[in-house]
């Protein structure tokens, strides 16, 4: 049980405590327990009680409470609440724009206990009528319940790998003679998916003898098809197949509609059981085209401006492009974020803590980016070649102004400009914000475009033509964020910035030392959008970020 899981059993406990409209006291208490915790940079199951209740903004009772946590996994009084809470009010805490004080007046004074009730009170306009609600935050709830349905089943692909890849070597080791291979969405590296699937030559009776069981059921079996589903957790489907016609079967399901609608137009007369995917491309006479592009019939348009073996590889990654600190919301400090990357063979880091207006994350007052400025200089010398780069995450205020002035901003390596408050915008407000920043001399990279978080928000609406003619006119990068919850820019504008000569640059907005991987998720992404190394600036070697910094200085001083 980790500081994370432990911060969010007291969030929730705080929460709960507030739905119930009881002891606000505790729950404010228990809130900021909950962001004490997570903040800490030592793991609390490994303190001896005497030093756990020392920390400050823990105390004795909250101590206890952790040290319960600790040592039974679970803890009581959560569960109480939990226990006499309805499933549905619990499923309303996860809509956008309902805190626990308005589903406590839901639940009590409207006696409204599940999500399909509230949506048919907001068509009915029975919410915007009650008093503290009104008509914006009734649009708001139904927007967001409308969201949650859509989104129902679906789960982020990083969240799903580890299981994906542990699934199938379990099932290799079951049925080794057997073949098994990934196939569908997944093998197409989408971000968001709905299934995880494989082909296999494996019989569906020995599939279904073997996964079947009081949590695992089978849902389908058609068109040599099996579905299996357990309760809460994603589908698995198999398309079953011989070992002749395996690697025909695995082109069929794991190519889009799109893409083979257009295929077999093109190429009516498929290859009789191909012995690999690659002699499919053969016998039409193509370079083999990997199943991450096997999305758009275009791709079979521009076979001729790629090389798929050129595209961007996890290990083209010479920099460290976007992370935070313990100077603001980060985990570690800045030399143990060096070391740690030094070891994996990056060649520099561009510290990007955040910005004053971020008060919420430790912001950055002007004399602390003095002082970091000046912790940055002595470990340069200390840590030298390795080079960490004085950069920030610099917020774009609600007028389209940066957070610092121009003087501020010009003691910086470069900098990062991203929104992060104020989200709920229109698209007229939300490009005035953007296009403020991208035209201000002193932004090197616009952050996260959208602000978006898969399955959690729909991000602000971006002209994305707009935005990225704007970048290509200022010379700004347009960053890749590669946290797997962001994935923004939307792949699917990449080549587009690619043919307005734009650089984009995969960054992993890393807050510890285990999401500087984070960028694996940027790759596999970028891979779909065709981004070579050449265009990521990330991928620079440290001298030519450096030349990169110098033309933008002087690009900057005409």
């Amino acid at each position: 049980m980790n500081n994370s899981i432990i911060a969010e059993q007291f969030s929730l406990l705080a929460k709960l405590i507030d739905l119930h409209g009881e002891d606000s006291f505790k729950a404010k208490s228990y809130a900021s327990a909950a962001f004490t915790i997570e903040k800490l940079t030592t793991e609390l199951s490994g303190l001896d009680h005497e030093k756990l209740f020392q920390i400050r903004g823990i105390g004795q009772s909250t101590g206890k409470k952790v040290v319960e946590l600790l040592e039974s996994g679970e803890l009581k009084i959560l569960q109480e609440y939990l226990s006499k809470t309805p499933e549905g009010v619990l499923e309303m805490m996860n809509i956008k724009g309902l805190g626990p004080k308005k589903i406590h007046v839901l639940w009590k004074e409207m006696k409204i206990d599940h999500i399909d009730q509230l949506a048919v009170a907001c068509e009915e306009n029975r919410i915007a009528a009650k008093k503290g609600f009104g008509q914006k935050t009734q649009e708001k709830i139904l927007s967001s319940i409308r969201f949650q349905k859509e989104n129902s089943g679906k789960y982020l692909f990083a969240r799903v790998e580890g299981f994906a890849d542990a699934f199938t070597a379990k099932l290799k080791k079951k049925f080794p003679q057997e073949n098994f291979a990934f196939t569908g969405a997944y093998s197409r590296q989408m971000e968001i998916i709905e299934s995880i699937d494989w082909v296999t030559t494996t019989s569906g009776e020995q599939l279904k003898t073997y996964l079947v069981n009081d949590l695992i059921k089978l849902v389908a079996d058609r068109d040599g098809m099996l579905v299996f589903s357990a309760e809460g957790a994603i589908l698995f489907r198999f398309y079953l197949s011989t070992k002749k016609t395996f690697f025909s079967t695995l082109f069929l399901t794991s190519s889009s509609e799109e893409f083979l609608q257009e295929w077999k137009i093109r190429y009516p007369t498929p290859p009789k059981d191909p012995v690999s995917e690659e002699k499919i491309f053969d016998e039409a006479e193509l370079p083999f085209i990997p199943p991450f592009l096997r999305e758009s019939k275009k791709v079979l348009d521009t076979l001729n401006t790629w090389d798929a073996g050129q595209l961007i590889q996890t290990k083209h990654i010479k920099g460290l492009i976007h992370a935070h600190s313990n100077w603001s919301d980060g985990g570690q400090s800045i030399e143990e974020m060096a070391k740690e990357l030094i070891q994996l063979g990056f060649e520099y880091l561009v510290l990007s803590d955040h910005s004053k207006a971020a008060f919420y994350a430790n912001g950055m007052s002007e004399e602390r980016i003095r002082e970091q400025h000046k912790n940055i200089d002595e470990l340069n010398k200390k840590l030298s070649p390795f080079r960490i780069f004085k950069s920030i995450e610099c917020d774009i205020l609600s007028d389209g102004t940066l957070d610092y002035s121009n003087d501020v901003l010009s003691t910086f390596d470069l900098v990062i400009t991203s929104i992060h408050s104020n989200l709920d915008m229109e698209a007229e407000k939300a490009m005035q914000r953007l296009l403020g920043a991208i035209t201000n001399p002193y932004t090197t990279i616009l952050g996260h475009m959208t602000g978006r978080l898969l399955l959690r928000r729909n991000g602000y609406p971006v002209d994305h033509q707009m935005i990225i003619d704007a970048c290509a006119a200022h010379r700004v990068v347009i960053e890749i964020n590669a946290n797997p919850n962001r994935l923004d820019m939307d792949w699917r504008w990449i080549s587009y910035a690619l043919e307005r000569g734009v650089l984009l640059s995969i960054d992993p907005d890393a807050h510890t030392l285990e999401e500087f991987h984070n960028i694996k998720y940027g790759v596999l992404v970028a891979q779909k959008g065709g981004l070579t190394p050449g265009s990521n600036l990330s991928s620079f070697t440290l001298k030519e970020f450096e030349k990169f910094l110098d033309d933008k200085r002087i690009m900057r001083g005409k």
